[in-house]
């Protein structure tokens, strides 16, 4: 008896310190998992649910300890009844969990070790058999060192205990046990093998055959059967291969964008699973990282749960210069332990994870594309307009005339604003297709007088192409009834008649109009640039102002 207590006692102490350490090293994890045994489908302790974190970090520490006071004897009635009472609790659950099919995965061995309810129900009997067996031999377990040794021994372990919990909480897990750590790449773990087992299904078809009910039993082929269908159950007799990463996605307006951006060479992703739970302080220094990465040349987008109301919320509360993107909360709680968090990607690849305290560490480089000059809440508020600027043109404009006219004034005034602080916001201020937003607004405005000696001068300057310049001094030419220099302008009289008239408003010299356009960076020539305008069976002729004005007629 003595051998096998001993034996016994070694054993289980060292299962209770990995157990222990596994979710020790996760916390965070574990308290997720926690919060799905409170949840209502399982044992519906909802008033546990906020403290989750804490009992996860009492447990976890009590368990690693359990397991050191039980190899050098520490108190060793008070380890064996705790180990008693704490196996037989996680016996019971195991098995709630297995019988009603309650929780797939118990969270024994946090994300190390998978272990199905019925696994995880018999791992916890032989636990349970083996502390019978302590307590039964509880008069051989002996300390191996004195009292005092053995004293200083579990308050070492205890204060590691609680300086490795509180380490793992500021930052991240040290050990990462899920498919999201650094190094591994997120398409490859989303792809299934084209050789990877199938599930394996078995399907009980009921029929009524001649007054009597008879099941039939196949793999999935309906059966032929002279009878009446009743029903068919379908039970999964053989799991089929599951991609590690099978409940990622990435989305935003309803629309997949999740191939598209993990295929970004250098993508900076902030995680936020709740915004209304994140830390404001993380947020905070979000807003900067995210800013110095948008100036660096880096894509910055963010991936939350939270609802797109919300989402613009903090965006502005924060100045949040991304945009965030739709991910289920289960797959973001999965990829980092943090709220927020950063991660840098390249084509899907992991390069860094970082917790909201370990910011000042993520590596940012300048790529060719970098602006350390760039504006980047500017640049934020110019793509706002943008979007409204466009709102109505690209539907119906002339059906929601009033209120595209509301919001042009609105821009116009913000616009104006800037030109007086700022100058011309430009590409090196703003970016490239920003600096085209100012344009648009004046050009979408009666100001284009007032505003294009400006907007020549930030062209001459590279802020601007000077295609933008071309279009806007057609623009006003023909606005005042004259002759444009580019071909840029096209008109259609009687749009909604059986037979409108459409033409590339008159052309001053003619003859050098496509010299003029190639040497302001026009690729084609006006010909080409009206059947684009107005479709390929277009065919193009030079007007003069008395033809328009008699056609008008």
């Amino acid at each position: 008896m003595k051998v096998l207590v001993g034996i016994t006692r070694i054993f289980v102490g060292v299962f209770f310190i990995i157990s222990g350490f596994i979710k020790l090293n996760d916390p965070i994890g574990f308290a997720f998992k926690l919060e799905e045994y409170f949840g209502p489908t399982v044992l519906d302790l909802p008033f546990f649910t906020p403290y989750a974190l804490m009992i996860s970090v009492f447990v976890v520490v009590f368990e690693v300890l359990l397991g050191i006071f039980l190899i050098f004897a520490y108190k060793p009635k008070f380890t064996i009844y705790s180990l008693l009472v704490m196996i037989v609790f996680f016996t019971f659950l195991t098995w709630y969990s297995a019988y009603f099919n309650k929780v797939k995965d118990c969270g024994c061995f946090g994300d190390a070790m998978k272990m199905e309810p019925w696994e995880s129900f018999g791992k916890d009997v032989v636990l349970l058999v083996l502390i019978l067996i302590l307590v039964a031999g509880l008069k051989y377990i002996k300390p191996f060192f004195g009292k005092f040794v053995t004293t200083i021994i579990s308050l070492l372990g205890f204060i590691g205990c609680l300086g490795f919990a509180y380490y793992v909480l500021m930052h991240l897990p040290v050990i990462d046990f899920r498919p999201y750590k650094v190094g591994d790449n997120i398409i490859e773990n989303m792809t299934i093998p084209e050789n990877a087992p199938k599930a394996v299904s078995e399907y009980r078809w009921k029929f009524k055959v001649n007054g009597e009910e008879k099941i039939i039993t196949t793999n999935g082929a309906y059966p032929t059967v002279n009878g009446d269908f009743i029903g068919v159950e379908t039970e999964i007799i053989e799991e089929g291969y599951e991609a590690p990463i099978h409940d990622f996605s990435i989305e935003r307006n309803g629309e997949d964008a999740t191939e598209s951006l993990l295929l970004e060479e250098h993508l900076i992703m902030i995680v936020a699973y709740n915004l209304e739970k994140a830390n404001v302080e993380g947020l905070e220094r979000i807003k900067v990282i995210a800013d110095k990465a948008i100036r660096s040349g880096y894509k910055v987008i963010g991936l939350t749960a939270t609802g797109p109301e919300e989402q613009g919320k903090y965006n502005n509360k924060y100045g949040l210069n991304f945009d965030f993107y739709f991910c289920d909360e289960t797959a973001l709680k999965t990829i980092v332990r943090s709220n927020p968090a950063v991660l840098k990607l390249n084509k899907g690849t992991i390069i860094q994870k970082l917790h909201f305290n370990d910011l000042d560490e993520l590596i940012l480089t300048h790529l060719p594309n970098a602006n350390p000059n760039l504006d980047v809440d500017l640049k934020r508020k110019l793509d706002s307009i943008m979007i409204l600027d466009q709102k109505y043109r690209k539907e119906d404009y002339h059906g929601n005339a009033g209120e595209q006219d509301a919001i042009d004034r609105t821009n116009l005034s913000f616009i104006e604003s800037i030109f007086k602080t700022k100058g011309y916001p430009g590409k090196s201020i703003v970016g490239e297709k920003t600096n085209e937003v100012a344009w648009y607004v004046v050009q979408h405005s009666d100001k284009i007088p007032d505003y294009l000696p400006l907007i020549k001068e930030a062209a001459t300057k590279g802020e601007l192409s000077y295609k933008k310049v071309a279009m806007m001094e057609d623009r006003y030419l023909m606005h005042q009834n004259k002759e444009q220099i580019y071909g840029t302008q096209g008109m259609t009289y009687d749009a909604h008649s059986d037979t409108p008239f459409s033409f590339i408003w008159p052309i001053k010299d003619f003859e050098n109009v496509n010299l003029r356009r190639k040497e302001i960076g026009y690729t084609d020539s006006v010909e080409d640039y009206s059947k684009a305008l107005f479709g390929n069976e277009f065919v193009f002729k030079n007007y003069t102002i008395e033809d328009i004005a008699n056609r008008k007629k």
